[in-house]
C-alpha cells in the first residue's frame, strides 16, 4: 500500500488485498467502506468518517 495519498481501487489490487478483507481487519463495515470508495457516502462523522481517515481521503 501506498504510504502517501488517498488509497484507490488500484492500490488495493496492486496490494492484492481485497476492499472486503481490509475493512474487517480494521472492524469496519465493507458495504460502508464501498460506498466511501464509490463516492456514494459524505464521510461528514461517525464510522465514515473514520473509514476515510484511513483511506486518507481526509
Amino acid at each position: 500500500m501506498p504510504t502517501h495519498g488517498a488509497l484507490t481501487w488500484a492500490d488495493f489490487h496492486a496490494a492484492g488485498i481485497s476492499v472486503s478483507s481490509w475493512a474487517r481487519d480494521r472492524g469496519f463495515n465493507p458495504r460502508l467502506v464501498y460506498e466511501i470508495l464509490r463516492g456514494q457516502r459524505k464521510c461528514l462523522r461517525g464510522e465514515s468518517a473514520q473509514i476515510a481517515k484511513e483511506l486518507r481521503m481526509k
